[in-house]
């Protein structure tokens, strides 16, 4: 089963904690796509120094063949080995690139496919997070609490309260 690393953004100021739509899932293993078209699998992860890296490296091995005098097949060969290379490293140079932005690995999850493994891993993820603040399950209280029967003392000489509010019962 493939093995996939889950990476969150870096928290921005405004925003307390990162948004579950932009984790990325990282499966580890050979990616066929880096192998077959590398610098532009690079460019459309946007692995700039990857890239770069991956270009320097080509050019210094086309010039020291090249110098060296060596045949086509041998060239052929060791740019297969590159390609190789590439594809089987493509899953680290990725994690690294996500590393040096600032992004975080929060897990390692396990699944068939990338989404089994999304579901697994939101499961897990979505049990350890704490309750959201200020919300709470109404609580029963039972019967509201038992009314005292005082005599109301009169306030005026016409029996009714002074201000606003007469006296229960009395006429308006």
């Amino acid at each position: 089963m493939p093995v996939y690393t889950v990476h969150a953004p870096p928290p921005v100021d405004d925003e307390r904690g990162a948004s579950p739509d932009r984790f990325v899932f990282v499966r580890d293993g050979f990616y066929v796509w880096a192998f077959v078209f590398g610098p532009l699998w690079l460019l459309g992860r946007r692995l700039w120094l990857a890239l770069l890296g991956y270009l320097v490296v080509v050019v210094a091995m086309t010039f020291a063949l090249a110098a060296l005098r060596v045949g086509a097949g041998p060239r052929l060969a060791v740019m297969l080995l590159m390609a190789l290379l590439l594809g089987l490293e493509a899953a680290s140079l990725w994690r690294w690139t996500l590393r040096r932005r600032g992004w975080r690995q929060l897990d390692v999850v396990v699944g068939d496919d990338l989404p089994s493994a999304e579901r697994r891993f939101f499961d897990r993820w979505s049990s350890r997070q704490p309750a959201p603040i200020g919300f709470s399950f109404p609580i029963d209280r039972g019967a509201p609490p038992p009314t005292r029967s005082v005599p109301l003392p009169s306030s005026s000489i016409f029996g009714d309260i002074v201000g606003s509010f007469p006296r229960p019962g009395a006429p308006r």
